[in-house]
């Protein structure tokens, strides 16, 4: 999501969205009158922008204790490539939850937008009882996974050519999907995880710096295990309305650290994610200098209707 960040514009985005069908059509012949009233079928979605910080900071004695220029630039890059992968596992859980978190400051995750109202009774303050066409499509599966409750959610989001994009679940899901697979169709594919604009939904080049991940594919999309993904959840989400919009932090910089030195890292590189860096900054209590890593904007389905999700999966 990051990798393709759309603008964010203004105070708020709006989204305007159809909730209901003009009714206004009709045959006619010779002097037949029409209706002339307004029908309003439009509502607007709002979001607000929210923000995520990670702080970096590096004692002055330390840096003395290296004190040739290059050396502190070396350590000084380490220690915010390091802070830039923390940040982006954090980021990496908030995206699947439901935006409650430290009250409500947390980015929108999956489980606020592909949800009926069960754990987000409105979305882009709009009630998602009022406005049914909000909710998305969650079956709970009763414990199994089977291809038929896999075809009946993927039909329930489908409609005309817009279909699922791509499959999300945990490692224990992805293994018990693999079970319902004959072997000539366990064929596990390297999976770019970013489509190329302007393609027709078609898989793109990939993460930059990145290797990809492997999937297995259904009605011809993959799914893919996520260690971040909800527990016993499947879901079946469409690319095409699900966008991260981007708002840089005013007064600082795109942050573009790789990090491919920094052992046990599990993010190959960080550059292109969307994070800016504050610059150093010298407090005036503490030998050290101090700086600040933010995220902000807000990732955004204008059409949840179009996402789902399968829950309480155990066992096959």
């Amino acid at each position: 999501m990051l990798s393709r960040a759309k603008k964010y514009n203004g105070e708020r985005m709006k989204f305007p969205i159809k909730y209901v069908k003009n009714t206004t059509g009709t045959s006619f012949a010779g002097f037949d009158t029409f209706a002339t009233s307004a029908t309003d079928n439009r509502v607007n979605l709002e979001f607000v922008p929210k923000f995520y910080q990670m702080t970096t900071a590096l004692p002055l004695d330390e840096l003395s204790a290296n004190a040739t220029e290059e050396r502190v630039l070396d350590l000084a890059k380490l220690e915010m490539a390091s802070t830039a992968n923390d940040m982006a596992d954090d980021i990496g859980t908030l995206f699947y939850g439901d935006g409650t978190g430290n009250g409500s400051k947390d980015f929108l995750g999956l489980e606020a937008i592909v949800d009926d109202g069960t754990n987000a009774g409105t979305y882009g303050a709009l009630s998602r009882t009022t406005y049914t066409t909000l909710k998305s499509t969650v079956t709970a599966s009763s414990g199994t996974l089977s291809l038929s409750k896999m075809s009946t959610l993927y039909n329930a989001a489908t409609s005309g050519s817009q279909k699922p994009t791509l499959g999300l679940t945990t490692e224990a899901v992805f293994a018990l999907y693999e079970q319902l697979l004959q072997p000539q169709e366990r064929i596990a594919k390297e999976v770019s995880m970013m489509k190329s604009e302007g393609n027709m939904g078609k898989v793109g080049t990939g993460l930059i710096g990145g290797t990809g991940f492997t999937g297995l594919f259904y009605k011809g999309f993959p799914i893919l295990a996520d260690e971040k993904c909800t527990s016993q959840v499947l879901y079946f989400v469409n690319e095409d309305f699900l966008d991260w919009y981007a708002l840089p932090m005013a007064m600082t910089t795109p942050a573009k650290y790789r990090s491919q030195d920094i052992e046990g890292n599990d993010y190959s590189d960080v550059e292109g994610l969307g994070f800016s860096w504050s610059d150093w900054i010298k407090p005036t209590n503490s030998a050290s200098i101090v700086g600040h890593m933010y995220l902000g904007g807000e990732l955004i389905s204008a059409n949840p209707k179009r996402h789902a999700k399968l829950t309480g999966v155990t066992s096959v």
